[in-house]
């Protein structure tokens, strides 16, 4: 489990210019995914990157939108939802935008979603689906459309957001059916 610590206003920096707020100390050596686009910003101002920094700040804005909203701290869990959420708005805007022969937005929103999805841990691959499926329709016992809900939640704990649940549906329909 990682921690987030809250510096002493007296262990902070003592600069002019620096702004009250949070200066996060870790206390293990892997960055958590709230700690990852903070990092990144200051990567991006650094290399004055305006399109990734543009992206970086949408994700802490929603980051920090969900904390406001239900007034809670998320956790890697609660920002993967987060990001996999915006994701889906991503690809259904590159839709929209291709019918729309939008080239210029969608080759932005084709950037965005890449930006986004180097938050995420690797998707599963297709085999990898196919098997964990197979294991969960054998387990529970499966035969028919009926059971498709037990089947989707039970994959959707196991996969936790790195399969495109929409393929998932259709890869389960054509083998209940």
């Amino acid at each position: 489990q990682l921690h987030f610590v809250e510096l002493a206003s007296a262990e902070r920096p003592a600069r002019a210019h620096a702004r009250p707020g949070f200066v996060l100390r870790l206390a293990a050596t892997r960055l958590p995914v709230l700690a990852t686009p903070h990092v990144e910003r200051q990567a991006a101002l650094r290399a004055q990157d305006k399109q990734r920094l543009g992206v970086v700040r949408l994700i802490l804005a929603a980051i920090k939108q969900v904390e406001v909203d239900e007034r809670i701290e998320v956790d890697d869990t609660r920002i993967s939802q987060i990001l996999n959420k915006m994701l889906k708005q991503r690809r259904d805007s590159i839709t929209q935008y291709s019918q729309a022969k939008r080239d210029d937005l969608v080759a932005q929103e084709r950037l965005e979603e890449g930006i986004i999805q180097s938050y995420l841990p690797p998707p599963f691959s297709e085999s990898d689906i196919d098997g964990l499926l197979s294991e969960v329709i054998a387990q529970l016992g499966a035969t028919s459309v009926k059971d498709m809900g037990k089947v989707m939640a039970e994959m959707k704990e196991k996969l936790q957001g790195r399969a495109d649940m929409a393929l998932l549906s259709k890869k389960l329909k054509e083998r209940l059916t």
